[in-house]
């Protein structure tokens, strides 16, 4: 005989239907999908889905809906052999202006997420996640090597006061560094000995005078690869505690590979984009003695370089690169104070705040360019294959006039919404990449081991009702 008071018996009822409604979502599982965003976050085309459809349909794949979110449009497939078929077919259809990431989407019912239910958080193991396998370009560690060693050079011969024609980095065979008079060999030499101990030097003679030709030694290039995946392991771990995931598991796999693994991610397509993000500023004073114009022509003037602007205008930026994002140790986004313009909040380290200190002290009044700089790996359709183009952009984002001598912190304004100065904010603040890296390889992850454990456990609740 029940001897609780009524009251007693409701709410236990009452706990257990409330219960049972809310672990109702575990039960639906989850679809595979495509989750679709603009590469800048900037409002999505209204034609967007008649493109998706069509390359579906072109694929002869049959999505079971297409839904707009917050983050952007929701692509829900039948299956995973799916889901990467119509990666690829979306990815080539959109091109780089969008990102395209393989996500899960929940099966809950309409009515069961209106009363806020949720499937309930798992594990990589319980789960499954987001598996990416990311390659580092060594060929540009090595590229990036050689050009730090050509600036070093110039400054080392100059501080000798041993006279050169040219320096310059052949692709593939080293730095050619031709002096003036042969006489300067041994000097030359001597130096090489003294000061650049990781290269090695043979000797050239032409028509044009001496000449030396300068190779990275195998030890220095093999550390230096081995320090460049170390960076981006530290970077990219930096850049997932940035995102909030839970347990990622991000390790080297091989000489020239790392592997992400994200359990449980929601938002696959800002994960995507800020894993395989290189993105970097670069502060140039503005050319103002020469005209853009004749640069898009043709005649581009001895140190300058030409940009464009993200509306298509043509700018003329000095050589001489003033401050890279290498010297930022922090950095914010915002909205700036004066007209509401989405902004980063920028803090340079000591040696950093040195150089711009100097640089805008000797330029105040005159106008400087922030370059924004990314690589982006382009999928593109070549018969009936994907295949992937990398590609660098480099825009100026911001022209400025130096009001007054700048420091340790600085704003910079000229993107395009709050979302992606909270992205370059982010990228800025968890350090830069040692060498463009791009996904080779990317899908979801099924749970293994965990899938019995939810089986057993489903099944010892249904025994123990």
């Amino acid at each position: 005989m029940n001897r609780y008071p009524l009251w007693k018996n409701l709410l236990i009822l009452s706990i257990i239907v409330l219960g049972a409604i809310y672990a109702l979502p575990n039960l639906y599982g989850e679809y595979p999908a495509l989750q679709i965003s603009t590469a800048r976050s900037a409002p999505l085309d209204a034609a967007l889905e008649d493109t998706v459809r069509a390359a579906l349909k072109e694929a002869q794949l049959e999505p079971l809906a297409l839904e707009r979110d917050a983050r952007g449009l929701l692509v829900r497939l039948t299956d995973t052999e799916a889901q990467l078929k119509a990666n690829d077919a979306v990815a080539a259809a959109l091109g780089p202006d969008y990102v395209v990431a393989l996500n899960l989407a929940p099966a809950t019912p309409a009515w069961l997420q209106a009363l806020g239910a949720k499937p309930m958080y798992l594990g990589l193991d319980l789960r499954g996640g987001v598996h990416f396998l990311m390659e580092v370009d060594m060929e540009a560690v090595v590229r990036m090597a050689e050009e730090r060693f050509v600036a070093d050079l110039r400054s080392a011969l100059r501080e000798k006061k041993i006279r050169y024609k040219a320096i310059a980095r052949e692709a593939g065979r080293g730095i050619l560094v031709t002096l003036r008079d042969a006489a300067n060999q041994s000097e030359a030499e001597d130096l090489f000995n003294e000061e650049f101990r990781d290269l090695t030097f043979a000797l050239e003679n032409d028509s044009e005078g001496s000449a030396v030709r300068l190779n990275l030694k195998e030890d220095y290039i093999r550390e230096t690869r081995k320090l460049a995946l170390q960076q981006n392991l530290t970077t990219l771990r930096n850049r997932v505690n940035e995102l909030g995931v839970a347990e990622p598991i991000i390790q080297q796999h091989g000489l020239d590979r790392i592997v992400v693994q994200l359990p449980g991610v929601q938002d696959t397509a800002r994960a995507k984009e800020i894993l395989g993000a290189t993105a970097t500023l670069e502060f140039r004073m503005q050319d103002e003695e020469h005209d853009a114009q004749e640069a898009v022509e043709g005649k581009t003037p001895p140190g300058a370089k030409l940009y464009r602007t993200r509306e298509g205008e043509a700018v003329l930026l000095k050589r001489q690169v003033m401050l890279t994002g290498e010297y930022i140790i922090d950095a914010s986004s915002g909205l700036d104070s004066v007209d509401n313009r989405p902004a980063v909040f920028i803090t340079l380290d000591g040696k950093g705040a040195r150089i711009f200190s100097r640089a805008t002290r000797d330029n105040v009044g005159r106008p400087m360019g922030v370059v924004f700089i990314e690589t982006k790996i382009d999928k593109q359709k070549k018969g009936n294959e994907t295949i992937k183009v990398k590609k660098t952009v480099e825009e100026v984002i911001n022209i400025a006039t130096i009001r007054e001598q700048l420091s340790k912190r600085f704003q910079i304004t000229g993107l395009d919404s709050t979302e992606e100065a909270r992205n370059l904010a982010l990228l800025l603040r968890a350090g830069a990449l040692a060498a463009p890296i791009s996904i080779v390889e990317e899908r979801t992850v099924g749970p293994s081991l965990g899938q019995d454990n939810i089986t057993m456990g489903y099944n010892a609740s249904v025994i123990g009702f």
